[in-house]
């Protein structure tokens, strides 16, 4: 299964379909946890290393950020290393290039 099929299959319920995340993102839940952020250029996804994106989704947020409470699971579970990665380099070839650079730059 190619990254993008992945996408929608996964993470497109939350953080949309064309990546543009929750309405109101940036804005806490009267549960006191942030909507799903988008995945484009616009949010916060490419401020973080492979590493970190990979371990989020395998492992949970709180993984990264030790008592941070997020309504997105883990995927360790259900989905293998190779499909994570699949749709992190899906989410990262619809950034501009100057977007790409920067997060292959924390990366490093």
């Amino acid at each position: 299964m190619d990254g993008r099929t992945l996408y929608l299959d996964n993470c497109a319920a939350c953080h949309g379909v064309e990546l543009e995340g929750q309405p109101d993102w940036m804005a806490r839940l009267s549960n006191g946890r942030l909507p799903a952020p988008p995945h484009d250029e616009t949010g916060h996804t490419w401020h973080h290393s492979d590493a970190q994106l990979f371990r989020i989704v395998k492992e949970g947020l709180a993984s990264i950020a030790p008592g941070y409470e997020t309504d997105m699971p883990a995927f360790g579970a259900t989905m293998t290393d190779t499909e994570i990665t699949a749709v992190l380099d899906y989410i990262k070839s619809t950034w501009p290039d100057r977007v790409r650079e920067s997060q292959a730059q924390r990366s490093q």
